[in-house]
């Protein structure tokens, strides 16, 4: 008798757990797809902005660019993204390695940011975008 008991409990637990299993995969997925595109969408940002800054603004966001990449690639993919992440995380190292080109110089000159590869690789990054979106369909 107690085992006829016993077993819809266990039963009701399995599921229960197994359902927040796929509730939390759900949640990283949906937070890996933001993250991702609020990343892209600051590097289309940077675009944008550097192009009318000189100087001390320049590098400064320059270093603000650099401190976004590094949180980028520090970001634990889940498995269904791991594929795209390590595209981005790759292309991300080579725009890191291009920025801190830049700076190594000293002042950052709009010329130099154009001449170097940082706008290259940040439009490689923001032609991911469309196969990010569609992980979180």
């Amino acid at each position: 008798m107690k085992r006829l008991v016993v077993i819809p409990i266990l039963a009701v637990c399995i599921i229960l757990l197994s359902g927040c299993s796929f509730l939390e995969e759900t949640n990283d997925s949906i937070n890996y797809v933001s993250e991702a595109t609020d990343y892209i969408n600051n590097l289309s940002s940077f675009v944008e902005e550097s192009t009318s800054l000189e100087g001390e603004e320049l590098a400064n966001r320059v270093q603000t660019l650099q401190t976004t990449i590094e949180d980028f690639i520090r970001i634990e993919a889940p498995g269904f993204a791991e594929d795209i992440h390590q595209e981005l995380k790759n292309k991300s190292e080579t725009l890191l390695t291009a920025t801190n080109e830049l700076l190594k110089n000293g002042e950052v000159a709009i010329e130099q940011l154009q001449g170097s590869h940082v706008y290259q690789t940040i439009e490689n990054i923001t032609g991911l975008m469309n196969q990010i979106e569609n992980l979180g369909l």
